[in-house]
C-alpha cells in the first residue's frame, strides 16, 4: 500500500512537472522537477553518474560465476534475410576458480563457421567473447577497480576488437585510436556540450522507482549533424538506492572514408546474490571496416539460472 502511494505521488508530481537546467562543471543539465523537489545532492548523483563502472562490473560478474545461456544470432544479407545463424543453449559452469562451458543444443545455419570451426563473421566472434567459454579459464575475478580498457598495446584485428569492447562497455568515453571519431564520443566535453542534451528525472521501471538519465542529440543541429553526432541516443535507467545500472539502450552511427556504422544496443539487468548481471542483452548493428566485409546482424543474449 506504502509502495502504491509513493507511486501516486511520484506520478502527480510528474504531471505538473517543470524542467530546471543546472550547470554541473560549466555543463549544463536538465533536471526534471520531481528531481529537484525531493532535494536530491544532483552534483554528487551527476558525477557518479558520468563515473559509472557498474554497467562494466555487471559484465565482469559473469567471469566469477556459472550461468546458463540462450543465444540467438543471425548474419544477414543486403535484403535483410537470414544468411547464417546460430541458435544455442549453453551453461558456464564456475568451479574452483575456473569456468568451462557446455553446449546443450546448437543449430547452425549458413557459414556461420569455416571448415575448422572457426566463426567467419566478427560479431558472433565478439559474442563469444562476452557469453562463451573455451576450454578452462581459470584464475579470473571482476574487479573493475583500476582496471582500465586500452588498445594502446594491440594492433590489427585485436586492436578493433578491443576498441568495439571499449565502445560497448564504456558508452560515451573517448576512445583513441579511432579515426574521424575518437573525440566525438567523448559525450561528457566541453564539445559535447554544444551538442547534445543531458536530462535527468524519476520513472517507474519494471515496478521500482529509477533514476533515468538521457543523453540526445539537440534538436536543429542541421548539417553540423552529420559530422558531430555518433552517439544517436543513450538512455540508462539506474537503481535509486545503490546507483547501479539497472537498464541501457543506445543508438550510435557514423559514416567516414574508411568505414560506416549504425548500431543499437539493449541491455537489461538482474540481481543474483547481490551481484548485478546482464540478463537480456539484445543488438541490431550495420557496418562496413575498410578491408572486411560488411557485417548486417542482429543477436539476443538471454541469460538465466545464474549459480556461485
Amino acid at each position: 500500500m506504502r509502495y502504491c502511494l509513493l507511486i501516486t505521488l511520484f506520478i502527480t508530481l510528474q504531471s505538473h512537472a517543470q524542467d530546471t537546467t543546472v550547470l554541473v562543471e560549466n555543463q549544463p543539465f536538465t533536471l526534471a522537477e520531481v528531481v529537484v523537489r525531493n532535494n536530491f545532492d544532483y552534483k554528487r548523483l551527476l558525477t557518479q553518474i558520468k563515473e559509472d563502472t557498474t554497467f562494466y562490473k555487471a559484465f565482469r560478474n559473469l567471469r566469477v560465476l556459472g550461468f546458463s545461456s540462450y543465444n540467438d544470432i543471425k548474419m544477414m544479407d543486403k535484403k535483410g534475410a537470414v544468411k547464417a545463424s546460430l541458435s544455442s543453449k549453453t551453461r558456464q559452469n564456475h568451479t574452483n576458480g575456473c569456468r568451462t562451458m557446455d553446449v546443450l543444443e546448437e543449430t547452425v545455419t549458413g557459414d556461420f563457421y569455416d571448415s575448422k570451426q572457426n566463426y567467419n563473421y566478427l560479431t558472433p566472434e565478439l559474442y563469444a567473447g562476452l557469453f562463451f567459454t573455451k576450454g578452462t579459464i581459470c584464475g579470473e575475478n571482476n574487479i573493475v577497480k583500476g582496471r582500465n580498457l586500452s588498445s594502446s598495446n594491440k594492433s590489427g584485428l585485436e586492436k578493433h576488437k578491443e576498441q568495439l569492447k571499449m565502445l560497448f562497455f564504456n558508452p560515451g568515453k573517448k576512445i583513441a585510436g579511432i579515426p574521424f571519431i575518437g573525440d566525438k564520443l567523448d559525450l561528457y566535453d566541453e564539445r559535447a556540450g554544444k551538442y547534445y542534451d543531458y536530462r535527468l528525472d524519476i520513472v517507474e521501471y519494471h515496478g521500482k522507482l529509477s533514476y533515468i538519465f538521457s543523453i540526445e542529440p539537440k534538436e536543429g543541429l542541421g548539417a553540423l549533424k552529420n559530422d558531430n553526432i555518433v552517439v544517436d541516443e543513450m538512455v540508462t535507467w539506474f537503481d535509486m538506492v545503490t546507483l547501479e545500472v539497472v537498464a541501457r539502450k543506445y543508438s550510435l552511427s557514423y559514416k567516414a572514408g574508411l568505414y560506416d556504422f549504425d548500431v543499437s544496443m539493449e541491455v537489461d539487468m538482474t540481481k543474483f546474490q547481490g551481484l548485478t548481471v546482464p540478463s537480456v542483452l539484445r543488438y541490431k548493428g550495420n557496418w562496413n571496416v575498410i578491408f572486411k566485409k560488411r557485417e548486417r546482424a542482429v543477436f539476443t543474449a538471454t541469460l538465466f539460472d545464474f549459480k556461485k
